[in-house]
C-alpha cells in the first residue's frame, strides 16, 4: 500500500510514490495514446495519487492525456502539478514532435499567468494543485540567458505564484530544477513551499548537498524527488564510463553482493529522509511501474545503505 505524506504546510497529502508524466509525452521514447493510458492506469490501481506533468513534455501532448485521464476522477482523489515558464506557441516551421508547437521561455508575471492558463486549457480541468517553476536554471537556460530570467523571475513571476496561492486557484509553489545552485539562488531570495530536484538526491548522485537540505530544514520546505534512476544509468549500463557510469557499476556490485534488488533501493533510498513527501517514478511500461511499487517493501538492510552511501556522488 502506498501512503501519503503532508507536503510541508500546505494542504496537501501526495502519496509517496508519484508518476512523472514525461515519457507518456514520448520525451525518452514515441508513447502512442492507447500506451499511456495503460501506464496511467497501471500507476492509479497501484495506489499513486500523485501526477507531476509539464507543458514541455511532448510540447503539450503529456498536459492532454493526464487530463483526459484524471477528468472524470474526483479532483479531491488526487493532485496534480504543472509547471510554468515555458509558453507553447505555434511552430514557424514543420513541426518535428507530436504538437505543432515550439518553446520560449517566459518567467515574468505575464508569461506564468499565460502558462497557467494555458496549461487548464490543455488539461481541460477545473484545478492544478501545485505549480512548480520549470528549469530555472543555467543547466536548462545557458548562463546569460539564465542572468536574463532570474530578475524577471523575482521582479514579477513570484508576485503571480503568490496571487494564485493567495486567491485559492493552486495550494501551493514551489521549484522545478535539476541545477543545485539554482536552488541556493532562489531559496536565498524566495520562501517556497516545497522543491523538486530531479536526478540530484538518489542512489547515485547525492549532489543536491548539505546546504540545500540544510536550507531546506532550515525553511521547513520539503522536497519531491524525480529521476531516481538518473535517466535509467542505474538500471541499463550506457558504455560511457563517465563518473556516474562508475558509481552506477559499483552500487550494482553492491546491490548483488547483498542480494537486493537495485531498482527498489534507488525507490526507497529519497524517501529514507523525512524532508522528503514524495518520490516520482517516470517509466511508460506498466510492468516496471508495478514493479517499483512492489519493491517498497523489500527489506535492505542498513548496512547496505551505508555501503551505497559510501559510493554515491556527493
Amino acid at each position: 500500500m502506498i501512503r501519503k505524506r503532508r507536503l510541508g504546510n500546505t494542504s496537501l497529502e501526495l502519496s509517496e510514490l508519484g508518476y512523472g508524466c514525461a515519457a507518456i509525452g514520448g520525451m525518452y521514447r514515441s508513447v502512442n495514446r492507447a500506451e499511456a493510458t495503460e501506464a496511467l492506469t497501471a500507476a492509479w490501481e497501484a495506489g499513486i495519487r500523485y501526477f507531476d506533468t509539464a507543458p514541455g513534455y511532448g510540447v503539450g501532448i503529456s498536459e492532454r492525456i493526464v487530463g483526459d485521464f484524471l477528468r472524470d476522477i474526483r479532483p479531491d482523489d488526487y493532485v496534480l502539478s504543472t509547471k510554468v515558464g515555458k509558453l507553447l506557441k505555434p511552430a514557424k516551421s514543420a513541426a518535428t514532435g507530436p504538437m505543432p508547437f515550439e518553446i520560449t521561455f517566459d518567467y515574468s508575471y505575464d508569461g506564468i499567468m499565460r502558462s497557467y492558463e494555458f496549461s487548464l486549457a490543455r488539461l481541460g480541468l477545473a484545478r492544478i494543485d501545485l505549480l512548480l517553476v520549470d528549469d530555472l536554471d543555467p543547466q536548462t537556460l545557458g548562463l546569460l540567458e539564465y542572468r536574463r530570467h532570474f530578475p524577471k523571475f523575482l521582479d514579477s513571476g513570484i508576485k503571480a505564484m503568490e496571487e494564485l496561492r493567495s486567491s485559492g486557484d493552486i495550494a501551493a509553489f514551489g521549484l522545478g530544477v535539476s541545477d543545485v545552485g539554482a536552488c541556493i539562488d532562489i531559496m536565498q531570495r524566495v520562501k517556497l513551499d516545497c522543491l523538486l530536484i530531479n536526478g540530484r538526491y538518489t542512489l547515485l548522485d547525492r549532489t543536491v548537498g548539505t546546504r540545500v537540505l540544510g536550507m531546506c530544514r532550515q525553511s521547513a520546505t520539503p522536497l519531491i524527488v524525480g529521476s531516481l534512476f538518473n535517466s535509467g544509468t542505474l538500471v541499463r549500463p550506457t558504455g560511457n564510463m563517465d563518473e556516474i557510469d562508475f558509481i552506477a557499476n559499483r552500487a550494482r556490485e553492491v546491490a548483488a553482493s547483498a542480494g537486493v534488488d537495485i531498482a527498489s533501493a534507488a525507490t526507497q533510498f529519497p524517501l529514507r529522509d523525512e524532508l522528503v513527501t514524495s518520490a516520482i517514478l517516470g517509466s511508460a511500461r506498466p510492468s516496471r511501474i508495478r514493479a517499483a511499487i512492489a519493491g517498497l517493501s523489500d527489506t535492505i538492510p542498513e548496512t547496505v545503505w551505508t555501503q551505497f552511501s559510501s559510493s554515491a556522488k556527493n
